[in-house]
């Protein structure tokens, strides 16, 4: 492990501790004030049985003061506390963003999403090269919380993308990296939350909200809900001090309130129904909209994600407010009386609605967008941890270059890496060698590295120069009992995929891995040879790994467009050892009939 690395994660071992003590002491200070409450309840019980004991008129009044004082002090710790609790959920969730980094760069699974949803076989080249899925390149990357940004990770991991889309990434992923130690913050706002929540309430914001508040658009309806705290204070003032007629008076209103609720109750659930108990959700992803807002970006693509004039994180306080208020109705017997004296609901709605007409569209907006942050801060925080991992060249013309390439996924203390570079031109390179020497291995590093600088994001290599190529794979094919198809077709199946691909887009870069399993060795060497050279006519540039040694003879008809390559293994003292290297030339040593020897089979 490099000595950069090792810093790295006594660094998120230093934060681990620094966060678990703070938890620890919040907790202590959260007791403390529990204490408190409690001899602030007992100070209450002690001033009333003063009170009741004491006959001098001034020292009554006195007391009656400080009645007063203990549910006054009361009410600014329960405030405390809450406060207090909701710093706790905050640094938890830190926490585990922290003790998460370092679980993987220690070897463990990454907490976050693994991208299992994405898996198709259908697809060009991500279930060969391992894109999707438990031990995956997403399983590594990911630190998306929200939908939105899995699938804007998944996304840019599957398509193709423009030279000019992918630097103007790398660009913006290179600014976040230098800010790292910021981004934990945001993700720890995010993370911890239903993002299934998130996603109910952009569809609310975006689709329904409007024609859902319709019912309180009325002038007169807007104008009494308004008007309503003043009748009610008024009448509770006059039964105090006038006659006790106002409180017969006051309790038709209650009951005219209530009926009024109940009827509109309907359309009053469907509002409330997405928002409620949202406003924990909606204050944690302002902070992190609010993050967003307070850098000061200079790269033109995270400028672009930023498309609002007014400061969204404050929206969406607003918001919070709102639902905060709305989710007294969830208490019984506070939203009743808040109902029958203020048509609470009502009033909820009404400012729900004078919010939407205002800021909806930017808040829609800036949550979509928090998925495009957490997307490159995944690919920044892999940059940031993978200290030896370096962002590509480039290049506006075929190329493929690239020194000590090695596979992503595989541990650093024992991955072998490689070179390998293509000439000017297209070539078909064959790749022959004994089982397990590392040919196909060494087709899904070349492939998986592609997919990562496509992204825009740093490269397991030393260095690596490329152009932007459609990259299909031809490595496990299977067949389907489902399906009703069996290997050979479900080979031809994708063989007639790949060819497609090549006519319609001359950029594609083919990976295949011991073409045409399903049929007899005659069938699969004729099938083999004239498919690659159809490669050869449509100039396609490809690595074919194969154990079939007279595909290596192609090189004699075409010594311009085909390039042998091999693994082999030393046998010393009639034990295999492979060295996983990649060399010139067809190989020459195969190890089947070692392998068979030692199940008590010999090959004369």
């Amino acid at each position: 492990m490099l000595k950069q690395q090792e810093e790295i994660i006594a660094g998120y071992q230093d934060k681990i501790k620094e966060v678990t003590t703070d938890i620890d002491q919040t907790k202590k200070l959260i007791d403390q004030l529990s204490f408190l409450r409690i001899g602030l309840f007992l100070a209450e019980i002690l001033f009333f049985v003063l009170l009741l004991r004491s006959a001098d008129d001034s020292l009554r009044t006195l007391i009656q003061i400080c009645l007063l004082l203990p549910v006054i002090a009361f009410v600014f710790i329960v405030r405390r506390q809450s406060q207090l609790d909701r710093d706790i959920d905050y640094k938890k969730q830190l926490l585990w963003v922290y003790q998460n980094e370092w679980n993987i760069l220690n070897g463990a699974a990454n907490g976050y999403d693994h991208g299992q949803a994405f898996e198709s076989e259908l697809h060009p080249y991500t279930s060969d090269l391992d894109i999707f899925g438990a031990a995956s390149l997403f399983a590594l990357i990911n630190r998306c919380s929200t939908k939105s940004g899995n699938n804007i990770l998944a996304k840019n991991f599957a398509e193709k993308s423009t030279r000019d889309t992918i630097l103007r990434r790398q660009e913006a992923i290179k600014e976040i990296k230098d800010k790292i130690t910021e981004t934990y913050s945001f993700r720890a706002n995010l993370h911890g939350y239903d993002p299934d929540k998130i996603e109910q309430i952009k569809i609310q914001l975006k689709h329904q909200l409007g024609a859902q508040l319709e019912f309180v658009k009325g002038s007169f309806l807007r104008f009494y809900v308004k008007l309503v705290p003043y009748i009610s204070v008024g009448l509770i003032l006059a039964a105090i001090l006038i006659s006790s007629v106002f409180w017969k008076v006051l309790a038709l209103l209650f009951i005219i309130h209530t009926g009024w609720n109940v009827l509109l109750g309907s359309k009053i659930n469907k509002v409330f129904y997405t928002f409620g108990g949202s406003s924990n959700l909606l204050n944690g992803y302002a902070s992190a909209i609010l993050w967003t807002e307070n850098q000061s970006w200079k790269s033109s693509y995270i400028l672009s994600l930023l498309d609002s004039k007014i400061p969204v994180s404050k929206e969406i306080k607003g918001l919070s407010k709102i639902i905060q208020n709305f989710d007294a109705r969830l208490n019984i017997l506070v939203g009743g009386i808040l109902n029958a004296l203020l048509l609470w609901d009502l009033k909820c709605c009404i400012s729900l609605d004078r919010w939407y007409k205002s800021s909806s569209k930017d808040v829609i907006s800036a949550l979509d967008h928090l998925g495009d942050f957490e997307e490159l801060i995944s690919l920044a925080t892999t940059a940031y941890n993978q200290t030896d991992w370096v962002f590509p060249v480039l290049a506006d013309q075929f190329a493929l270059t690239t020194t000590h390439i090695g596979h992503p996924l595989i541990n650093g203390q024992v991955r072998v890496n490689n070179d390998f570079h293509l000439e000017a031109k297209p070539t078909v390179d064959i790749v022959t060698g004994s089982n397990m020497a590392g040919k196909s291995t060494f087709l899904r590093t070349l492939g998986i590295n592609m997919v990562l600088a496509y992204a825009g994001a740093p490269v397991c290599a030393k260095t690596m120069q490329l152009s932007v190529f459609s990259i299909n794979t031809y490595m496990r094919i299977k067949d389907s009992l489902n399906e009703s198809t069996s290997t050979f077709k479900a080979e031809l199946n994708r063989l007639k995929m790949i060819l497609d691909n090549v006519v319609k887009d001359k950029d594609t870069f083919v990976l295949i891995d011991e073409m045409l399993r399903g049929t007899n060795s005659r069938d699969k060497y004729l099938g083999s040879k004239v498919f690659i050279q159809k490669l050869i006519t449509e100039k396609t540039p490809a690595l074919f790994a194969t154990h079939d040694l007279q595909l290596a003879d192609l090189i004699v008809d075409y010594p311009e467009t085909v390039r042998n390559f091999h693994f082999d293994i030393q046998i010393t003292e009639g034990e295999m050892r492979f060295d996983y290297l990649l060399k010139y030339g067809p190989c020459k040593t195969f190890n089947a009939a070692i392998l068979l020897k030692e199940i008590g089979l010999t090959l004369d």
